[in-house]
């Protein structure tokens, strides 16, 4: 049980569940109510399937490919700073084609790289390894998939949060949380070219 907390409490946090939640209003901000949860559903079960392939294959797939973390940091940070200078502009037409479009925001850049970043990947791979047993590989599942599912939960609910929050609020966000992903896009392709050059 001890393992299952621990696991939760560090799975949850890192994942950032509250700047998950802003980002996903904000990109979302033209939807209806019913795309949302279609959408939140479907960040849910990517977030869920690429966590248990990252936890339990990881380090193999990182090394057929050749691809070193540093590079992954690098490449999601360029991503990653793609979708904030779209949400600074405040560029929606995306979110006004239709279901189709919202959708493809699942895996990329709600999945991966604002739930399932450079640094929550890095804990996955270490993760993998330092199961030591099978007991523990069990629990360990469990709790990142409950902690997954609870952040699942929030995004379904970001309608009555919205709701909550207003139209006003929500341009407010937007555009906090572009700067945010910004910086943080920065940071990661800084690691990543800081721990490549050995600096």
């Amino acid at each position: 049980m001890d393992i299952f907390i621990a696991t939760f409490l560090k799975m949850f946090f890192i994942m950032t569940p509250f700047f998950v939640l802003s980002v996903f209003l904000t990109v979302t901000n033209d939807s209806t109510a019913r795309e949302k949860k279609s959408l939140a559903i479907k960040v849910t079960i990517s977030v869920v399937i690429m966590s248990l392939v990252l936890l339990f294959f990881g380090k193999h797939i990182f090394a057929v490919f050749g691809i070193t973390l540093d590079a992954f940091r690098i490449g999601a940070g360029a991503l990653l700073f793609l979708s904030a200078v779209e949400l600074i502009k405040g560029n929606k037409d995306t979110g006004k084609v239709g279901d189709k479009d919202i959708s493809q925001l699942a895996v990329v850049p709600l999945a991966i790289p604002v739930t399932i970043g450079p640094g929550t990947i890095g804990i996955l791979l270490v993760m993998g390894a330092t199961f030591d047993s099978t007991s523990s590989m069990i629990m360990g599942c469990l709790a990142l998939i409950s902690a997954v599912l609870v952040i699942g939960v929030m995004l379904y609910s970001s309608s009555i949060i919205e709701s909550i929050i207003g139209k006003q609020g929500l341009l407010v966000i937007s555009k906090i949380t572009g700067l945010f992903l910004s910086a943080l896009a920065a940071q990661i392709v800084f690691t990543g070219i800081k721990n490549f050059l050995g600096l």
